[in-house]
């Protein structure tokens, strides 16, 4: 897959540290008893959501007993810890952690024969998911920094990769497949709420519809994320989208697995 450059402007290593500085931000307004909010604008109050993005997208059940800081830390577009169907003892890894809401259900689902690991490049996001996990009683969970381009974990360490609403924000996409790849076991598979296009639109319409770190311009399109995901050897991708988030982008539930040792083997 070719990646395709939706902000010319701007170098990947530019829109990495815009991006990075948009969420250390938000981190710091949390823990200052803010909110945060991914979509094209941040959110100003508890009372100014975005019902697109954030806790609200959570069951009630779900964010009962949570930190109120992992809650308000929330930028997502979905539950990818119910799209992956989390089962007990299985070992996740949450993509561009955050807060560490996702990290938090994921250990809950999982139990404590099971393991939630987070990945967040940003320090200040880290910490405020180190506190939460403190606060939230978590021992099953482990907050990992780096990029989703190069995890910082052996090959063939997790049963389930999620992630919500990360991918579009990375400049090199076929790098987080290949990575995500690599650090599923075999038979592993991933679940992932994210933002994706029409096929219809141009990389420039997508860019007009919100910015890149409004989780909105660098989002592919529906085919480039199939053929992304079959490219680094996933199968049975299935992307459905759920609720649209700007004029045709479409947050979307992505699934798809590795196969197994035998099954690649038949390919």
């Amino acid at each position: 897959m070719s990646e395709q450059s939706t902000e010319p402007s701007e170098s990947g290593a530019n829109l990495r540290e815009t991006v990075r500085r948009r969420y250390a931000a938000a981190a710091v307004k949390v823990t200052e008893g803010g909110t945060a909010c991914c979509g094209p604008e941040p959110v100003k109050s508890e009372t100014a959501t975005d019902e697109n993005f954030g806790a609200t997208l959570y069951p009630t059940a779900e964010r009962t007993g949570l930190p109120t800081e992992a809650l308000a830390a929330s930028l997502g577009c979905g539950n990818p810890t119910a799209v992956a169907e989390l089962r007990e003892g299985e070992r996740v890894l949450d993509l561009g952690s955050g807060g560490g809401i996702d990290v938090l259900l994921s250990a809950r689902r999982v139990g404590p024969t099971g393991k939630a690991y987070g990945l967040d490049m940003t320090e200040e996001m880290l910490a405020l998911a180190l506190g939460n996990a403190e606060k939230a009683g978590a021992t099953n969970v482990e907050f990992l920094k780096g990029t989703i381009e190069a995890i910082p974990l052996p090959a063939n360490t997790v049963d389930v990769v999620i992630s919500n609403c990360v991918i579009n924000l990375s400049v090199d996409k076929p790098a987080v497949f290949t990575e995500t790849f690599r650090v599923l076991r075999p038979g592993g598979r991933i679940g992932v709420s994210d933002v994706v296009a029409d096929d219809t639109l141009t990389p420039e319409q997508r860019a007009q519809r919100g910015d890149h770190v409004g989780c909105i311009a660098g989002a592919l399109s529906f085919a480039e994320y199939r053929t992304g995901l079959e490219a680094a050897g996933f199968t049975g991708v299935d992307i459905t989208p759920t609720h649209p988030v700007a004029d045709g982008m479409h947050a979307a539930v992505i699934r798809a697995d590795k196969p197994t040792s035998s099954q690649a083997h038949k390919r």
